[in-house]
């Protein structure tokens, strides 16, 4: 295969940062903001869009049911039963989804009345959900989940379970892989070799594939780039993100292409597939401001291919890395966001579940913002500690970021904000919250922290008064042993001391769970979860999430196998996507068979519903009597565990 050029050197360049489908529908993904607000900083013309979203309404609107139905009826052979009853109710989604896409973007409100009367919208299978709730007094089962002042929550929900019913039959009748995140993730998600993408980007477009060609000529055509960066946070926006890149080089192939973000940061560090750059120029790793001037500079004739930074290019058909060792751009010096060129009254706030902590992810605008680059712990076995978006610890002054904080609300006119921290640091909260109170700038906050103890009750309310609303972090596992193990540095009864102080404070707690984690046994599993129902019981956490645990190449148990017990399985061969690797684990736990039971016991834990039950009754195969006391958190609160 040979070389691919150096692209002609271009006198004033114009970068366009493209986010790509499928990240979220209610805010938009923040790395093109982060890098359009660093170059412009730096006199660069900068511009961004958001063909995630672009994606979505072009399909969830009246014109796109449209071509579904026309494509449906096109189609030979039988249909499933999800198209089928869209076909049956047809009229009814077409008359109805330009009206519920406006009320779930804020534009109009009193339809919330007309969706709840239950009569206006079709309503598919997603709906059969709703049968969860159960008055216990025997009443209107949505009047009990949502209460009697809940019209506008209620209508959302209905209106995302009417958005999900549609999401079912765009993968049922147009494409399997559909979704409205994680599109075709199976697709790049740990493997190893190219050519599964490449046989599905060789396959002719579907309706959905043409829809995203034609945004995407219609932003080159707007925007007249000289460079276009695409930014794949997770292995779901991938397939869709080459799609993109194969639009752009057929059309304009004078166009410099270079894909970054987390999934490439993670996955891509030992490519060495040529066939990836049949799509983009340049593939870049960790953060972007460095590698991106170096770009800039190479695409200008004033610095050579050799002369990158932390990028992979083709050479005679091979793939290389260049990296010319450069100082990385302080996070103090990196600019402030911005959402300028984004449609902020298009995105969706969508209520995919009533806990009021759970929901935050999905509904509702928020500016992402971060505190501090990196993780000042950086010791957790299981995390990718190695890589610099964990190990690069860098703050900026509380000053700092309050100005940009300022810069932002005078730009998009929303005060609420997200801090997308791996682990917010308790010293720098403390310096914002006193920086916010002092300036008397009133916004609303949530983010990630470690549960240490630094957090006490004083901190707590210190942030609950500069305006956090929410916090998550990670328990991972309950069991002491375990978090040792885990090199979390923090217990049990830690967590919960500091969790209640953020919940006595008014601050929602998420508590972010994980099971399989090396020499867990069933033991382990079923005592961790008896210590998450006594979080719940005693207003500790309101919500949680269990992950299955996956060990990655960059991680401690990934490079130091032994230390934890496993035995590493080779890695498959491929030049692709490489990060998780399988292991060994001698305990020999059928840790999926638990993993069902325990996400049936978190969500109804986060619905009030199950807490005195006995953890034993969520599992479908007989498990072991939870060790644990009943009573162990509630004693650790009172200060006697």
């Amino acid at each position: 295969m040979s070389a691919t050029p150096d692209v002609k050197p271009a006198p004033v360049p114009r970068v366009l940062s493209l986010i790509a489908p499928m990240t979220q529908l209610n805010t938009p993904y923040p790395s093109t903001a982060y890098l359009s607000g660093f170059l412009r900083s730096r006199g660069i013309d900068a511009v961004q869009e958001d063909l995630a979203l672009a994606l979505a309404l072009d399909l969830l609107c009246a014109s796109g049911l449209g071509a579904v139905h026309d494509e449906v009826m096109a189609q030979a052979g039988p249909q499933g039963a999800r198209t089928q009853a869209f076909c049956a109710e047809f009229e009814r989604y077409r008359s109805t989804i330009d009206a519920t896409v406006a009320f779930l973007q804020g534009r109009d409100a009193t339809l919330a009345h007309r969706i709840c009367s239950r009569r206006f919208l079709p309503e598919g299978p997603r709906f059969e959900t709703l049968e969860v709730y159960v008055d216990p007094d025997g009443g209107d089962p949505m009047a009990w989940a949502f209460g009697t002042l809940g019209v506008q929550d209620r209508a959302r929900h209905l209106a995302t379970l009417y958005l999900n019913d549609i999401a079912d039959v765009l993968r049922e009748a147009i494409d399997p892989r559909f979704e409205f995140v994680r599109y075709a993730e199976s697709l790049a998600q740990s493997q190893a070799t190219f050519d599964p993408l490449a046989q599905a980007l060789a396959a002719p477009p579907n309706l959905i594939d043409r829809l995203l060609q034609r945004l995407t000529l219609a932003v080159i055509d707007r925007h007249a780039p000289t460079l276009v960066l695409v930014s794949v946070p997770f292995p779901g926006a991938v397939y869709a993100a080459f799609r993109i890149a194969q639009t752009i080089k057929a059309q304009h192939p004078q166009i410099a292409l270079a894909l970054g973000g987390g999934f490439v940061n993670t996955e891509l560090r030992k490519l060495s597939d040529p066939r990836v750059f049949d799509h983009f120029d340049f593939v870049t790793l960790d953060a972007g401001e460095r590698p991106l001037l170096a770009l800039l500079e190479h695409l200008q004739g004033r610095r050579s291919r050799s002369r990158l930074v932390r990028c992979f290019v083709r050479d005679g058909g091979q793939v290389r890395y260049v990296n010319l060792a450069e100082p990385e751009v302080p996070f103090a010096e990196v600019g402030t966001p911005t959402w300028d060129g984004l449609p902020l009254d298009r995105y969706l706030s969508l209520l995919d579940m009533l806990n009021p902590m759970h929901r935050l992810w999905s509904d509702g605008r928020w500016n992402k913002l971060t505190v501090a680059l990196g993780c000042y712990w950086k010791k957790c076995s299981f995390c990718d500690v190695g890589l610099d978006y964990i190990s690069r610890y860098d703050a900026a002054s509380a000053e700092t970021l309050v100005d940009r904080i300022e810069t932002i609300v005078a730009e998009t006119g929303q005060t609420g904000f997200h801090f997308v921290d791996e682990a917010a640091p308790p010293k720098s909260l403390k310096a914002l919250a006193a920086e916010l109170q002092r300036r008397q700038l009133s916004i609303s906050w949530w983010g990630n922290v470690r549960f240490e103890k630094s957090f006490n009750p004083a901190l707590c309310q210190q942030l609950a008064d500069s305006g956090c609303i929410a916090i998550s972090g990670g328990l991972e596992v309950a069991s002491d042993r375990l978090l040792t193990l885990m090199n979390k540095g923090v217990s049990v009864e830690q967590v919960a001391r500091v969790t209640k102080g953020f919940s006595d404070a008014g601050i929602l707690v998420h508590a972010y769970l994980m099971y399989g984690f090396p020499t867990q046994t069933v033991q382990d599993t079923v005592d961790a979860l008896e210590y998450v129902r006594q979080l719940f019981a005693q207003g500790c956490i309101q919500s949680g999430f269990f992950h299955r645990f996956a060990c990655t190449v960059h991680s401690p148990v990934g490079m130091q196998p032994e230390r934890f017990g496993v035995t590493l399985q080779p890695l498959p061969d491929g030049g692709f996507a490489k990060n998780d690797v399988a292991f060994i684990d001698p305990t020999g736990v059928d840790h999926d068979a638990l993993g069902a039971g325990l996400k049936k016991a978190i969500y109804n834990y986060m619905h009030g519903i199950g807490l005195d039950q006995d953890v034993r009754s969520w599992f479908d195969l007989a498990v072991p009597k939870p060790r644990v006391p009943r009573n162990r958190i509630a004693l650790a609160l009172a200060g006697k565990a």
